[in-house]
């Protein structure tokens, strides 16, 4: 029986890593598929996992997945109510957003951030292209950031293309793993190209039309990095669905309204049209940004089988 950690997964085969650095190709056992996993892939790359090679000697046969420290997870694609473990076994997130080119909304981030609160993964939010940014666009990012670091997340502004010195991102991922996540077009692949040279990701395009990017990542995939650490690139979300969360539980996983709740007069105030509500009143105070609000309601209100 051998050891690995899984750096690719393609949906029917898995490329294992073993501590010695081999690389094998990897199925999984038939009956290993169907333990009441409610998901379209079992296995996820970062897991851990045990195999045996075949009689032939080129192929292993995953047996056995350790127990997962976390996971980051969204809606399956497809119309089937499953969900796609995107990424496990991970110490922190990068969010990489643009305010333009393509338009990150603040909707989308803040389901990413209450989708990783909830599976208790750290993230850090890393604002690209500032090299194409007018001034109106900065006066936006600086108030964002402030929007997020008041919260207690840790902003940063970049331009992974332009900038030379990209050291306050190389800083965080070392001997880290790291799943780096965003829309298509914002960057990732350019960011991990220039912080690992000699991978040629292949770099998405943006529409003109739409604005928003080109697919060009199709499975998520675990890089090692000279300096430490693991990357793992992950393929472009349009939209972020939450997963296994009581909309009674939802305040939870946003970290100022959690903190407020305590004030409401309901115990189980559910924000929205309670008398007493701390948190509509913090809104109107601009103790809470309206924007995180308004993201609070439209995930609280959306129906479960719209969640992506």
């Amino acid at each position: 029986m051998k050891k690995g950690i899984v750096i690719k997964s393609t949906g029917s085969r898995y490329l294992v890593k073993t501590k010695e650095g081999d690389t094998v190709s990897c199925s999984i056992k038939g009956k290993f598929r169907m333990k009441g996993i409610k998901s379209t892939n079992p296995i996820a790359v970062g897991d851990h996992v045990d195999f045996t090679i075949d009689s032939e000697g080129d192929m292993g046969v995953i047996s056995n997945i350790e127990e997962r420290k976390n996971y980051i997870i969204r809606k399956a694609s497809n119309l089937s109510k499953q969900s796609h473990i995107i990424a496990s076994n991970i110490d922190q997130a990068l969010l990489l957003v643009t305010i333009n080119y393509p338009i990150t909304t603040t909707v989308f981030i803040d389901r990413f951030l209450a989708s990783a609160e909830a599976y208790r993964i750290p993230v850090k939010i890393i604002f690209n292209k500032i090299d194409r940014y007018d001034d109106e666009h900065l006066k936006s990012v600086n108030a964002l950031r402030k929007v997020y670091e008041e919260i207690g997340y840790e902003t940063y502004s970049i331009s992974a293309k332009m900038q030379d010195d990209l050291s306050v991102v190389t800083d965080l991922l070392k001997n880290n793993v790291s799943v780096i996540a965003g829309h298509s077009g914002v960057g990732k692949s350019t960011l991990i190209n220039r912080i690992q040279p000699g991978l040629n990701l292949k770099v998405a395009e943006i529409s003109d039309i739409h604005q928003s990017g080109k697919h060009t990542t199709t499975f998520a995939e675990m890089h090692e990095l000279d300096l430490g650490g693991y990357i793992i690139d992950t393929p472009g979300i349009r939209g972020y669905g939450l997963i296994d969360i009581e909309k009674e539980e939802l305040h939870h996983f946003f970290k100022e309204i959690f903190d407020h709740s305590h004030h409401c007069q309901f115990g189980n105030c559910t924000h929205i049209h309670e008398p007493g509500c701390a948190i509509k009143q913090a809104v109107k105070d601009e103790e809470i940004a309206l924007s995180r609000y308004e993201s609070y309601l439209s995930i609280f209100k959306e129906k479960p089988e719209k969640y992506r």
